[in-house]
């Protein structure tokens, strides 16, 4: 893990200091097992918490296993076509957005994406403890659901990262 100034992202890439790109909190390397947070999130510490769970979960994710990511695959699935709206951080509520029914119905690139964001802004949101935030817009009942979730997914249990 470490830590750099003015982290944005841009063609794919992490990069610090002025430039082209948007600006980002962090971002994971799966690969090289390294997490990179933005150095100005030392000043809010409760914001550090939260966004270093959620990168953090990244790497619990890939570790899950296909029965437990198809799991939460579907308890996403269901949210969206009984009209669930929001999500619990940005980078979930942003891929969630663009999102159509062929792309969940295949499955496609796009789907798969948003179900990683939302899992790990969904720890984030559970376990940070930063308590009110204005990027938790999921309403209270589909928050419930996903904490029962989390809660009892014997694979969570046995994970190791």
């Amino acid at each position: 893990m470490r830590l750099e100034p003015g982290l944005r992202a841009h063609r794919g890439k992490l990069l610090t200091g002025e430039g082209p790109g948007v600006d980002v909190h962090a971002g994971s390397f799966l690969r090289k097992r390294e997490i990179v947070l933005d150095a100005g999130l030392l000043a809010s510490p409760g914001e550090l918490a939260r966004i270093l769970l959620h990168e953090i979960y990244h790497f619990v994710w890939v570790r899950l296993g296909n029965a437990a990511r198809l799991s939460y695959e579907a308890l996403l699935l269901e949210e969206i076509k009984r009209g669930a709206r929001g999500e619990l951080g940005w980078s979930a509520e942003l891929r969630k957005q663009p999102l159509s029914a062929n792309d969940w119905r295949r499955r496609t690139r796009r789907w798969r994406e948003y179900v990683s964001e939302s899992f790990s802004d969904t720890a984030a949101w559970l376990y940070s403890g930063s308590g009110p935030h204005d990027e938790f817009t999921l309403h209270l009942a589909w928050r419930r659901r996903r904490r029962q979730w989390f809660r009892h997914s014997e694979a969570l249990q046995r994970i190791s990262v």
